[in-house]
């Protein structure tokens, strides 16, 4: 049976005659006549008992049309749930994102995409590792990741937003010459850092390691909340992205350029399947901001 033989088959119970349900439901009365035929073959009994021009329900017949208006109430209660999220007036959106970029980019697109679509609810996972992130896409716990592109995403589609710059901060009193940060130095300094194979934590020992050199690490800690704070509080100097450090100097940290310049490349990541229509907004949207 199909959606269309139980919409002909309550016409019929509602119109009482084949000839005014036929009329109600746009097609040809031996057409609706052949749809009531073969939905009684599949169910072995008669639904109507034909009454010259007119027809009622056998008993029977009463049953599956009450089930038949069921039905067809929650088929059209579906297409309307299907429709609300392809037209992106609900749904839900998981987003993965390394802590770092959970305040740019992510912040700030989360923001711009619920202005644009107030019906969808956005939830963000922060795991510590990149590794973490990249399996969580790739197992579809979240459509999309928003990462490090410089060394992750491997086999997953990449979507290149921008470069963003990595600044050392400074506690207040740090006395040290004028002008960008060298390796040399920052080797000199003790850091607060998060732990080994997180994003930062590589952008710092890669950068070391190409000058023959290793951090003087003396404070590892993972919460990315405390990092200011510690830098502030005289613990040591810290990398970080350019507009986590701005609001660092505001309140009171310095914040130097380093020699030579470090970055990361900042984008999404997806499965590359089809993405749901908020996941494909999202992207889009991304897309017109980078």
């Amino acid at each position: 049976m199909d959606l269309r033989q139980l919409e002909y088959a309550i016409a019929v119970a509602d119109h009482g005659s084949f000839t005014g349900a036929a009329r109600a439901v746009h097609v040809s009365q031996p057409s609706l006549s052949h749809g009531i035929r073969t939905l009684e073959r599949e169910l072995g009994v008669d639904l109507f008992t034909r009454l010259g021009r007119s027809s009622e329900p056998t008993v029977a017949g009463r049953a599956v049309i009450e089930g038949a208006r069921q039905v067809v109430r929650d088929m059209a209660e579906l297409a309307s749930t299907v429709a609300a999220v392809t037209e992106l007036r609900t749904g839900t959106l998981d987003l993965v994102a390394l802590p770092t970029l959970a305040v740019d980019p992510v912040a700030q697109l989360v923001g711009l995409f619920r202005t644009q679509h107030p019906g969808i609810t956005v939830r963000v996972h922060e795991p510590e590792d990149p590794v973490d992130l990249e399996r969580m896409v790739r197992s579809g716990r979240a459509e999309i990741g928003v990462c490090d592109l410089t060394t992750g995403g491997t086999g997953l589609m990449r979507v290149e937003l921008f470069r963003q710059e990595i600044v050392v901060v400074l506690p207040p009193a740090t006395e040290l010459p004028d002008g960008p940060v060298t390796m040399r130095v920052l080797a000199g300094l003790p850091l607060v850092a998060s732990p080994i194979g997180t994003s930062i934590r590589r952008v710092l020992d890669h950068a070391l390691a190409r000058d023959g050199r290793t951090a003087q690490i003396a404070v590892e800690m993972a919460s990315r909340e405390a990092i200011v704070p510690l830098v502030l509080a005289g613990a040591g100097a810290a990398l970080l992205p350019r507009s986590l450090a701005d609001e660092a100097a505001r309140r009171g940290a310095q914040v130097r350029t380093l020699q030579p310049k470090l970055g990361r490349r900042v984008g999404l990541l997806h499965r590359g399947t089809h993405l749901s229509p908020a996941a494909q907004a999202f992207v889009d949207l991304a897309r017109s901001e980078r």
